[in-house]
């Protein structure tokens, strides 16, 4: 991104100029300065496509790859994986597992975690939906072994099966696990494994760089007034304050 190595840079040169006051940077040395960083079409593709991919915007990866000519992707695997994480969010934890181990049976055969999180999750959908008898049993047949084999494990399946201990959920200590949040950080877990299992970074980076670049522009604003972006979704430089 090539205004957070601008900032950085400003940074670092204002830091031997710096005296008592702040040094002030007008809007036209900024962007004469911005204009003179020079980043290549081909790696700002890249980053555009790898959050397309990571995110799962099938359609718009499909487009995007088209138009860039960047280089090519299996974005069969896009929906393949978006289906998996759909499954989850909507409390379909079986129907998930299936698919995963459609997708790549070693993805749940190498991740224990993994593994023993979708059928936490899978217990709850079951008392979430008043399946208490069937709860108890595949607690006991299912989670209980790998409780005995890790400390963890055991203690996530003891928070989990007080939720039966609560009529009133509401006041339940451990009541999030009900919440729609939990499903979504299954989700997310599971889409991770996936995305690594096909080579792909688990994580977009576009996100990892803005916040890059608000920690340059919060360090420059110690040292510098300079058109600064308020607003990530627009990313409109804003005249200095002085």
């Amino acid at each position: 991104m090539s205004l957070f190595w601008f900032v950085i840079r400003q940074l670092a040169e204002i830091e031997e100029q710096m005296a008592t006051s702040k040094k002030v940077i007008t809007r036209e040395e900024w962007e004469k300065r911005l204009n003179d960083v020079k980043i290549r079409k081909e790696d700002m593709n890249k980053l555009v496509m790898n959050f397309l991919v990571t995110e799962g915007y099938v359609e718009a990866a499909e487009k995007f790859q088209m138009e860039s000519g960047t280089e090519h992707i299996d974005l069969a695997t896009i929906t393949d994986r978006m289906a998996v994480k759909k499954a989850v969010q909507s409390g379909n934890v079986e129907d998930a597992i299936e698919k995963v181990n459609d997708l790549n049976p070693e993805i749940l055969d190498t991740n224990p975690q993994l593994f023993f999180h979708l059928q936490q999750q899978r217990l709850i959908e079951l008392i979430r939906n008043g399946k208490i008898e069937e709860a108890l049993e595949f607690a006991q047949e299912e989670l209980a072994p790998r409780g005995e084999e890790n400390q963890s494990f055991l203690e996530e399946l003891e928070r989990t099966v007080s939720l039966l201990a609560f009529e009133d959920v509401s006041n339940c200590p451990v009541g999030e696990l009900l919440d729609i949040s939990q499903r979504l950080k299954t989700a997310s877990e599971v889409n991770a494994a996936i995305l690594t299992s096909q080579s792909h970074e688990k994580d977009p980076k576009l996100p990892s760089l803005l916040k890059m670049l608000i920690w340059a522009q919060n360090q420059l604003d110690e040292k510098a007034a300079y058109p600064r972006i308020n607003d990530l979704s627009n990313a409109t430089l804003e005249d200095p304050t002085v």
